[in-house]
């Protein structure tokens, strides 16, 4: 059973990460619609504002909390996140309040708070808060790609990107049960399940940068396909370790070595977005998302290495 203090922390950490990727999936989704669904547009902001809201609460709770390994990770934002919103938001006019992303990026596992009940009992509130958020914007998301997928919606989201933010919504939703019951992990096995996930999160990833780039941009391309291609392979070797366990060192060593390419590769493509030197059909809030879910994953694998989950 987890100490109150490693609740209050792993929780924490973990509203942090996926309160501001399920703000951006709501962000994502707004954009996509087409002016026919003003109903799902407004619902899409309103899920926006709901995690916006909730991460601000998370923010202002976690000072002298977190870790200094999340707090330096680059999975809460990086130093393009602004530049990418700003863009994002010229482009989309869809308003994303920045002051969230400079009060994130300003945290600190300095000074370390003092963890009381009282901490436990509003963490314990706020992962209930976070729960239901979730349960919301999954259920949002199930119906848009049952709509697609019935062609009762047209959407510039591929089915398969629905498909992956729905899957991610429901880990997040995984991880929130699990820290209310206080689980303690087993280190191997949550390994080989985030490992499966998480291999399977980037080679999709691949596929997406591919599918938005423009066909001029065939170096890219290739790049994007060929990471497809590894992270495909990964994701069943991760599966496969159900049956040989003994392999995962193996598993974890190519997945850190391949994720820390695939980051290298998405921070080189969002900062040509940014800068107007790709072309494409992708935000610059994409792009960045996308990296901040390697830096998360490379996280998780240093600490798969070490024999640790936090």
């Amino acid at each position: 059973m987890l100490s109150n203090r490693e609740f209050v922390r792993q929780s924490l950490e973990l509203n942090l990460f996926f309160m501001r990727i399920a703000k951006e999936h709501s962000i994502f989704l707004e954009a996509a619609f087409t002016t026919r669904d003003e109903r799902f547009i407004e619902q899409a902001e309103l899920l926006k504002n709901i995690f916006s809201s909730l991460l601000v609460e998370t923010i202002r709770m976690s000072e002298g909390i977190i870790s200094p390994e999340v707090a330096n990770s680059g999975e809460l934002v990086t130093d393009l996140t602004l530049d990418a919103e700003r863009e994002t938001q010229f482009y989309t006019n869809i308003r994303i309040d920045q002051n969230i992303t400079r009060m994130e990026a300003a945290l600190s596992s300095s000074s370390p708070a003092k963890i009381t009940m009282n901490t436990v009992r509003m963490v314990e509130d706020l992962n209930n808060r976070a729960i239901r958020a979730a349960q919301q914007i999954a259920g949002f998301k199930s119906n848009i790609l049952q709509n697609v997928l019935a062609c009762r919606m047209f959407t510039t989201n591929y089915p398969l990107l629905l498909d992956h933010i729905l899957r991610e919504a429901k880990f997040y939703l995984r991880m929130l049960a699990m820290l209310q019951r206080k689980e303690e992990f087993d280190i191997a096995r949550e390994a080989a399940y985030q490992e499966t996930f998480w291999n399977r999160i980037m080679a999709e990833h691949s596929k997406f940068i591919r599918g938005l780039l423009d066909p001029t941009e065939e170096k890219l391309f290739d790049t994007a396909n060929d990471f497809g291609k590894r992270f495909d392979e990964l994701t069943q070797e991760a599966r496969n370790l159900s049956q040989d366990m003994g392999l995962l060192p193996q598993v974890t060593d190519r997945s850190l070595k391949n994720t820390v390419d695939i980051r290298d590769f998405k921070r080189q493509g969002t900062e040509g977005l940014i800068q107007c030197k790709i072309k494409s059909i992708a935000f610059p809030l994409l792009g960045d998302h996308v990296v901040r879910e390697a830096n998360h994953y490379i996280r998780m694998l240093k600490d798969f290495k070490k024999g640790k989950i936090e």
